[in-house]
């Protein structure tokens, strides 16, 4: 026999139906029989971070994900809530929830907890706080990635990702340039329409975008040791501050620090971008001095480098400290100072060396790898972050940023508030590319890592981050149009103008 329920008789047992659902489901997830004292190890550890509002989703899992049967995660921020549930090992934020949940979030506090059903009975783990910033973070990051070693390359290309989303683009690909090395990407105060990066080998030049305008250029002299290297923009965008160096590198069979590379010899130099000339001092091209990684001030009006004494390379490769170093410039006059200033003497300081100094937008701050010798400290496991008060003067460890494996590369938020660097913290093999809030004094917050829609990805990705830049939007210029010009045409032929 055929039973019809009415439709008036159906919408009244329908609620019914539906409200015992909500009741055995709810009952079952939170049903705790245990409260857990120590908080849950997740991956990546967003526990306690201080995030920007306009960040993608933090999408995480338990690192003991197979021990579990299910597991839920609660959100709240002042009266929102909302409830997720593991699926495949992984908690996925909805992209509209999470949005939603980061409206007007900024300066508040996100609550999350977790509970988890482990041999039929629910357990619930200690909340852990997410901290919304006040400020926001740019909303784009420029990168290189690459194989990890040094001794060969293969295939590599720069690339853009929005920070607000998972959308990653292609900038340019070395598969499309003859497989050649693709290196030291640079941005003028963070704008994607003032970029530059090299290429060596096969195709070699530099090309810098300018808007639309591109130029190849051809940038070794005779009056220079090498082509130019690491690059920094002067903020009017006239002028790029490089190194040119004579640099080799060694490979060790038993030390934790894989990959040595260092310099034969060094300089700095500045590159006029308007006249196609190199200009420098002799204070920045001494034989008897290693000068490398100059970088300018906000105002345009300093010029920081790294300095050392040379010594007898490669045999004596580990008593090369680098000190920081800084000397005036005049834009309008091209000129340089009379003098060096030495902001971290490596000799007084307990023998460390310095690399990649970078200066806050707002001029406040400088930040710095330390690391036991050298000037690439990318894989020197000592290698840690630190910070200058340039008004003060005072050097303070980043404790908060740094952890037992490398700290390297580094680049400030046109806002001066994140700041992006590099870490090997994961497993010791691969960069992989951390975000920290800087507070106005200078405190650095727990970071966090780039998050991925899929929770596996760095797990799998065979590739490292390497030299992560902020940008305020997305490079809009076309990666066949760059390939097309590094290929075909010859590129410009820069001079040497003299000492200044």
């Amino acid at each position: 026999m055929n039973y019809i329920i009415k439709p008036t008789l159906w919408m009244a047992v329908l609620p019914i139906i539906l409200l015992s659902l909500i009741f055995v489901s709810c009952s079952d997830r939170n049903r705790i029989t245990r409260t857990l004292e120590t908080p849950p190890v997740i991956f990546p550890d967003y526990t306690d971070v201080t995030i920007p509002a306009n960040i993608a989703p933090l999408n995480f899992k338990l690192a003991d994900t197979c021990e579990y049967e299910k597991a839920i995660a609660i959100f709240e921020r002042g009266t929102q809530r909302f409830e997720l549930k593991e699926k495949k090992g992984q908690f996925s934020i909805p992209f509209t929830t999470w949005k939603k949940l980061m409206q007007d979030a900024s300066g508040e506090i996100l609550r999350v907890t977790i509970q988890a059903k482990l041999q039929g009975q629910w357990v619930g783990f200690p909340s852990f706080q997410i901290f919304v910033a006040p400020e926001p973070v740019d909303s784009w990051l420029a990168y290189r990635l690459i194989e990890p070693g040094y001794e060969v390359w293969n295939e590599m290309g720069l690339y853009q990702r929005c920070l607000e989303n998972f959308d990653e683009r292609l900038i340019i690909h070395n598969k499309r340039t003859g497989y050649n090395c693709i290196n030291c990407h640079s941005f003028c105060m963070q704008n994607p329409e003032k970029m530059l990066f090299h290429m060596r080998a096969i195709n070699a030049g530099t090309l810098l975008i300018d808007g639309d305008r591109i130029e190849k250029l051809n940038t070794k002299t005779d009056q220079t040791m090498s082509a130019l290297v690491y690059p920094s923009w002067h903020p009017s965008g006239r002028y790029v501050a490089f190194s040119v160096n004579d640099t080799k590198q060694a490979f060790h069979t038993t030390s934790s620090n894989r990959v040595e590379v260092f310099d034969f010899a060094s300089d700095v130099v500045v590159y006029d971008v308007n006249k196609h000339e190199i200009i420098s001092t002799p204070l920045l091209r001494s034989d008897s001095i290693f000068e490398t990684f100059p970088t300018f001030s906000p105002n345009g009006k300093t010029l920081f480098f790294c300095s050392a004494d040379t010594f007898h390379m490669p045999n004596e490769y580990d008593k090369v400290k680098y000190s920081l170093c800084s000397i005036s410039f005049d834009p309008e006059n091209r000129r340089f100072g009379t003098r060096v200033d030495t902001l971290y003497n490596a000799k007084s300081r307990g023998g460390k060396s310095v690399s990649f100094p970078r200066v806050s937008p707002d001029g406040k701050f400088l930040m710095f790898t330390l690391s036991g010798y050298g000037n690439f400290s990318i894989w020197h496991k000592d290698a840690d972050l630190y910070m200058i008060d340039l008004q003060s003067k005072r050097i303070t460890p980043l404790e908060a940023i740094n952890s037992k494996d490398v700290e390297s590369y580094h680049s400030w938020s046109s806002n001066s508030r994140w700041v992006v660097f590099s870490s090997r913290r994961i497993d010791g093999l691969y960069t992989r590319p951390y975000i920290a809030y800087i507070d106005g004094d200078g405190k650095p917050a727990k970071p966090f890592l780039l998050p991925q829609k899929d929770v596996d990805f760095y797990h799998r990705l065979m590739l490292s981050y390497n030299i992560p830049e902020f940008i305020t939007d997305a490079v809009k210029q076309n990666g066949f149009k760059l390939s097309d010009i590094a290929i075909n045409e010859k590129g410009i032929d820069v001079t040497y103008a003299g000492n200044r």
